[in-house]
């Protein structure tokens, strides 16, 4: 069979790999994809993401059995709803059931109606009504911007201060949609799901993604600079807890609303004191999450989607190792940053994803984003894998990228 992937980044690339890996896989594309995926897929650069009629007629015109959405914007921009007036199988959340990242305040209602741990919240629509908010709202306080804003649209504000700065951050009109959530103390992680209607399989393996730019968790929030996995010190009751409680009601609760979802769930989760509670739910594979989460998993991936198709039972396969992932990112993410720098060695690294990397007139690589890339550790344990991806990391030249050096401490830190 041919299959699609759409999107550009590292949780594409790895999708494409997986899927080149597949025993019933003829042919893998991608579009746009990057320069650095043609090791493992035809990149169709040509054809951008948002383009969903050439996309359409592109898989008509190569007989697409899959199609695979990787970034969010296509999801919520409703490019499943468009691939469905072809005969390629779409794994992806229609435009309607995609509000569930796509809106902050539509995923806080549906868990709210049907009972589903998450923090208290309170939508806010005006500017003026926020900064007179912040100045009697419990703080901590954390702010989100309703809509989507790329991993970087959540200001945890640890003082009054700061939640009135985050105010003036987060409104950029006086009518701007805001959701101002209750802070939640704990352990974060993330479990995906694949979901179709009623019928959820979580992994049983889970990752836990560093979202703060700098080491020690400091710094501004980001798309995420790294993972890994497994979570050693989150237990697998915590994540049957999670699944019963989580996985299981919002697939249900879905069906309950008349919304019909096929793809994948990621549920950001948080380890409280009352049990696991729901930061988040996204409506396709976490990055960097999934590039740590497909290295380790042993499974054919696009048998496991042809099973989650007609709902039968899936069993998930596991290599026996663990995997970090440090992303390598542009000076000054999430910030401005510049393009066009040169980045070398990458012959010299054993395994990577890259999200902004490009090729000049001359062959050589060039940063070309905020996240350019992750390089990937494995080990019999995190201590390995984790000195293993920094040692790749080690090769990698360029006068313009920057790492969190503490990748996996948590895991390290519970270990002790």
């Amino acid at each position: 069979m041919k299959v699609l992937i759409i999107g550009s980044g590292g949780r594409e690339h790895v999708l494409a790999q997986k899927c080149k890996l597949s025993n019933t896989v003829e042919e893998v594309f991608v579009i746009p994809g990057n320069d650095a995926m043609s090791g493992v897929a035809t990149v169709i650069s040509n054809i951008k993401e948002d383009n969903h009629e050439k996309i359409k007629e592109f898989v008509v015109n190569n007989d697409i059995e899959w199609v695979i959405i990787g970034p969010e914007q296509p999801l919520i921009d409703g490019l499943t709803d468009v691939l469905s007036e072809t005969n390629a199988k779409v794994f992806g959340p229609n435009k309607e059931a995609a509000q569930l990242e796509g809106s902050k305040e539509f995923a806080k209602k549906i868990m709210d109606k049907y009972n589903i741990p998450t923090a208290e919240y309170e939508t806010i629509c005006s500017k003026e009504k926020a900064l007179t908010y912040v100045e009697a709202c419990p703080i901590p306080i954390v702010l989100k911007k309703d809509g989507l804003a790329a991993g970087k649209g959540v200001i945890v504000a640890l003082t009054r201060e700061e939640a009135r700065q985050a105010v003036e951050t987060l409104y950029t009109t006086d009518d701007e949609k805001v959701v101002f959530e209750e802070f939640l103390e704990g352990e974060e992680f993330s479990v995906m799901t694949f979901v179709n209607e009623e019928f959820a399989v979580p992994f049983d393996c889970i990752a836990q993604d560093h979202k703060r730019a700098f080491d020690a968790d400091k710094g501004p929030n980001t798309g995420g600079m790294g993972a890994y996995c497994p979570v050693p010190h989150i237990s697998k009751e915590i994540i049957e807890e999670t699944n019963q409680k989580v996985a299981q009601p919002i697939a249900q609760a879905l069906v309950s609303e008349g919304i019909q979802y096929f793809g994948l769930i990621y549920i950001g989760a948080i380890l409280t004191e009352d049990g696991p509670k729901v930061i988040e739910f996204n409506a396709r594979f976490g990055d960097p999450e999934a590039q740590v989460l497909l290295t380790k998993l042993d499974s054919d991936f696009i048998e496991l989607l042809e099973k989650t198709y007609k709902k039968e039972p899936i069993k998930l396969e596991w290599k026996d190792e663990s995997v970090v992932g440090v992303v390598l990112a542009s000076k000054g993410y999430p910030a401005n940053y510049e393009k066009g720098h040169i980045v070398e060695g990458l012959d010299q690294v054993e395994q990577y994803y890259v999200s902004a990397l490009k090729k000049n007139e001359k062959g050589q690589y060039e940063n070309n984003g905020g996240r350019v890339m992750i390089s990937i550790g494995t080990g019999k344990d995190i201590r390995e894998a984790q000195k293993n991806a920094y040692a790749q990391v080690e090769k990698i030249k360029c006068d313009n990228l920057f790492y969190r050096k503490d990748i996996g401490h948590k895991a390290l830190k519970a270990q002790i």
